[in-house]
């Protein structure tokens, strides 16, 4: 999958995206990381890419001209335009869900805002949907738009270990993960739960899908009523709740 993402700050990409997991991804091939520097398409003398809003008001907004001409260094001369997405505290908010939806595209572009936001007539002009990872305001689409690509890149085959690395995390089946465990079996009088070391498989299995609803009860209870639930499931949590 190619991720393609226009910035003014291209270098908060390289250092976080280029590490770790994510990295390791697109030094195999398994993603591609295309960054494009809108700031390069300003016809501005100084590389200016923001003017002051018609509409007053403090802060500046982004001019159109370079995010056009970025744009079109990506997608200029195709048939089909990519998937381009608009990072934007008035998106709809990311989730899981988005996630593999987008992991099954073959590209797509991401576009930072900054500043007080983006000259509306070129979002019109390229943007499919617009994204916010909550609802809150942030200082700009860099931030977001990693937690998009490491999110989506996750779901890719082949970026982790194995499916079941990411099957069992939290909100990818609709519940939140299990309590886990590592050694010391004890630490400060804390002992893990000895189910953990019993040797049955199968009452493990049994056991961390337990911890999950009762986790997921605990601190997000709203996702149970969208959450796929076996009457197994529903009756556990019955009995939990006399």
């Amino acid at each position: 999958m190619k991720f393609n993402i226009l910035t003014l700050f291209p270098d908060m990409f390289t250092a976080v995206l280029g590490d770790s997991i994510i990295g390791r991804a697109a030094e195999k091939g398994l993603i591609q990381l295309n960054i494009v520097n809108i700031r390069d398409f300003s016809k501005n003398k100084h590389r200016k890419t923001d003017d002051y809003p018609f509409s007053g008001g403090g802060g500046m907004l982004m001019t159109p001209q370079p995010i056009y001409d970025a744009y079109m260094s990506i997608a200029g001369g195709r048939e089909k335009k990519p998937h381009t997405i608009y990072l934007s505290p008035q998106g709809a908010v990311f989730n899981q869900e988005k996630a593999k939806e987008l992991s099954k595209m073959e590209e797509v572009v991401l576009l930072c805002g900054h500043y007080e936001g983006v000259d509306q007539r070129v979002l019109d002009m390229i943007v499919d949907e617009e994204i916010s990872i909550g609802d809150f305001v942030l200082t700009g689409g860099e931030i977001p738009a990693m937690a998009v690509v490491d999110a989506v890149s996750r779901m890719i085959p082949d970026v982790l270990a194995n499916e079941k690395s990411y099957g069992d995390e939290s909100h990818y089946a609709g519940l939140l993960e299990y309590p886990q465990y590592t050694h010391p079996q004890e630490f400060m009088g804390r002992k893990i739960p000895e189910i953990l070391v019993s040797g049955h498989h199968k009452n493990i299995e049994k056991w961390k899908r337990e911890q999950s609803l009762l986790v997921t009860k605990r601190k997000r209870p709203d996702l149970l009523s969208k959450a796929d639930l076996s009457e197994e499931d529903r009756r556990f949590l019955a009995e939990f709740d006399k």
